[in-house]
């Protein structure tokens, strides 16, 4: 088994899916394999604005929330120098 976070793995579209009646999804096969899902497993999802999704394995969700943090503080600093050239 790797260390390697899956965040630092590459992007990957793997196709689409339909929302049933009863709201579930089926997530792809390729989807299901490249990140090793199992029936059963727990995830956590996440709205993100008013129309996308985001899909969480929850034990990955420690590195995940890293992930945003980093990000988050990127963006602040993009903010805080924009207002000080402004």
């Amino acid at each position: 088994m790797t260390n390697e976070s899956p965040l630092k793995q590459e992007q990957a579209f793997y196709g689409t899916t339909t929302l049933g009646e009863r709201g579930q999804v089926v997530v792809p096969a390729e989807a299901r394999t490249a990140l090793k899902l199992k029936a059963g497993e727990k995830l956590l999802v996440f709205g993100m604005g008013n129309s996308m999704l985001a899909i969480v394995k929850l034990d990955q969700i420690a590195k995940f929330e890293k992930h945003l943090t980093q990000r988050l503080a990127a963006i602040r600093s993009a903010v805080k120098s924009a207002k000080k050239t402004s």
